[in-house]
């Protein structure tokens, strides 16, 4: 049974290696990339090409994304019935305290901030994995497990 992540990222590098992290933590877990925030709504709305898409268990979300801001999308997030009970984490590499507050009061569900070294980014995609994926109780709405 696989687990869907989607993250939302326009570092192709940022992806590659947020990707293999979670593939060295836990196999159960895809990852979706959305490369700009226009593209991430289109997957969880099952839009175009993503007419097709699972919903998923958890969302990564930068915040400095094209076309459409990550503040953009974790608003249009929690405005959305059937999109609000997933899990938003903000992974940016923003340290902000106004990047911060603003996440908080569009009530993403924690801010990390991206680390700049690979090794670093192991141990918090391992911690987000610990955490979200195998110690938190989703409610099937949200899509945990496909």
């Amino acid at each position: 049974m696989s687990i869907e992540v989607l993250l939302v990222e326009d570092n192709p590098g940022d992806a590659r290696l947020t990707r293999e992290a979670f593939r060295a933590v836990n196999d159960n877990v895809h990852v979706s990339v959305a490369a700009d925030g226009v593209e991430a709504m289109a997957f969880l709305r099952k839009e175009g090409l993503h007419i097709d898409a699972p919903r998923p268990a958890l969302i990564l979300l930068d915040l400095n994304l094209p076309r459409m801001s990550g503040r953009e999308v974790l608003a249009c997030i929690k405005e959305d019935q059937e999109l609000r009970a997933i899990p938003t984490i903000v992974l940016s590499s923003s340290d902000a305290d106004l990047d911060i507050h603003m996440a908080n009061l569009l009530q993403a569900s924690c801010y990390v901030t991206k680390p700049t070294l690979s090794d670093d980014l192991d141990r918090i995609v391992s911690r987000i994995n610990d955490f979200w994926l195998r110690n938190i109780k989703l409610p099937l709405s949200a899509g945990s497990v496909h």
